[in-house]
Parts: structure tokens; sequence; C-alpha cells
């Protein structure tokens, strides 16, 4: 049986990567995305057919041949899923990081952190960019997501990369978003798998309840409200965001960059939704005035 460390060796293929981060049965997300024609394709099934010869050969032809970037999500989604939602993810399988910025310190800060056991496998996405995966279980997907948000704050990562529907790059393509192509490789460092347990950054458990206070008013109970929309937090976090003084031409690169694999137009969806924070941002300000000067 070939081990980590010989993978690592020879070379991480997609097959490899793929049948060694999920079971053959898993459902999966595999997006692929050409950014000259602005044309984006996600396409389910299982791990097993992904890595059969007929799917590899038209990734390779749409990487190769198409000039387009290829994807992969990083949890399963359950067997009724036609799509890619918070509430299509059927379990938790990995946490990850995505280090744009200073990524090689912010990778030895990780290693020699001993609040994040060492990484399960490390992918170079382009020249200087690196992608940190963890093979996790017994996370609940809120824990996951508060966990990746706090990583991120920690150890320098893309804030946009917290979610449990992340897509990441599929090792073994061609990088095609620079002018200079890119092959994307991974190097796996062990198989372990771990639990929340092995996580000890600090997390905030109130987030959650907070942005729902925010934008739904809701006076439920917390066992019986509903999962906020990937809208609704995209909303939030714009509004959190501004009122921390954040440029507002900042928070839209942050959220176009964000949902830029979901959104035909992402940068128009992340104006429309800026201006629609600021706009109840300016209220709640007023509304606070009103409320001091009575």
């Amino acid at each position: 049986m070939t081990t980590p460390k010989d993978e690592a060796k020879h070379g991480v293929t997609p097959v490899v990567y793929v049948r060694w981060l999920f079971e053959l049965s898993d459902r999966l997300a595999v997006l692929v995305r050409n950014r000259e024609r602005g044309e984006t394709a996600q396409r389910i099934a299982t791990a097993g057919n992904i890595t059969s010869d007929s799917f590899q050969q038209w990734l390779r032809f749409k990487n190769e041949k198409q000039s387009a970037d290829i994807y992969v999500g990083m949890n399963p989604l359950k067997p009724e899923a036609r799509a890619r939602t918070k509430e299509d993810i059927h379990s938790i399988r990995h946490l990850y990081l995505d280090l744009d910025h200073d990524a090689e310190r912010s990778l030895a800060a990780v290693e020699q952190s001993n609040l994040v056991p060492q990484p399960n496998v490390v992918i170079a996405t382009s020249v200087g960019k690196l992608q940190i995966v963890w093979r996790v279980e017994g996370f609940p997907q809120e824990q996951a997501e508060a966990t990746l948000r706090a990583m991120a704050r920690k150890f320098g990562g893309d804030p946009a990369t917290t979610d449990s529907t992340r897509v990441l790059r599929l090792p073994g393509f061609v990088n095609r978003k620079y002018d200079s192509p890119f092959t994307v490789t991974a190097e796996i460092r062990n198989d372990k798998r771990h639990t929340p347990h092995d996580f000890r950054l600090r997390t905030d458990p109130a987030e959650l309840d907070q942005r729902l206070t925010r934008t739904t008013g809701s006076r439920q109970s917390s066992s019986t409200r509903q999962p906020l929309s990937q809208s609704e937090h995209d909303w939030a976090y714009a509004k959190r965001s501004l009122a921390k003084g954040v440029p507002a031409e900042e928070v839209i690169r942050q959220i176009a960059a964000f949902r830029a694999h979901d959104k035909h137009n992402p940068e128009d969806y992340a104006r429309r939704t800026v201006s629609k924070a600021r706009t109840q941002l300016t209220h709640d300000t007023k509304e606070g005035d009103l409320s001091r000067d009575n």
C-alpha cells in the first residue's frame, strides 16, 4: 500500500489526492472556471466518478485546451444535494487555510504552534502562495467555521476562505489565474485525523448568535433558529467590517473573492451587498442618535 511519504515523494496526482482525502462514495463538487470567458461550471459527482479516466480527461481538456481553473469541494455533500450550500454539506472532513501573503512565514508559524496540529497537506497554488489542509472528524459545521475564522485571524489566512462550502485548487492542474501558468502541487505530510480538541485556538461561540440578532431580529431560541443563508452572512460581514472602519473597496474585494466561485458577477454582487450594509449601518447610527437624544 502506498504511504503518504511515498505519494509525496512521487508527486500527488489529482486521482491520488481525491482518493486519499475522500471515500469513493462521497459526493463532491468540482468547479471548472474560465476567467477569460467569465464561465463557471459546477459538477457534483462521487469521488469514484471524479477519479475515473473519463472525468479526468474532461478536466484535462478544460484545463489545458480552454485555460480553465479546476477546484474541488473540501467537504462531501448530502446524497440529495444538487448545489453547494451550507445546508448541502453532509459532514466536515477538512479544515484549511489559504495563505496569500508571506505564506512561508505563516506556514512556519502553523508548524511551530501548539494551538493546531501539524498539517496533513500543504498545497502550492502559485508562486509564494500556499494552502494548508487538515483531515478532521467530529466537527459540527458551526464549530468548524468558527475554527476556520480563528485560524485565519491567528495565522494571516484569507478571511474569504472560512466557510465549509469552500472549494480549493485540485493539485496536478495548472493555475491559469496569472500570466505565468503554475502547476499546482501538493505535499502529503501525514495521514492523521484530528478532532476539535486538537485545535486550541480561541473562538467566539456567540458570533453566530450575534449575526442572527443583527440581521434577522430573531427572538427564537437557539434550538429553533434557522441557519443564515450565505448572502446574509456576506451582508453581516460587510456591515461589521464597515463599522470597524475597513474601507468599502476592501470589503468589496474580499466579498467578491469569497463569492467568485458561485456568482456570475461577484464584484457587482459585492458592491450591492456593501451598499445595503452601509445604508443599514447609517440607519442604525441615526436610530442610536435619536435614542440618546430621547
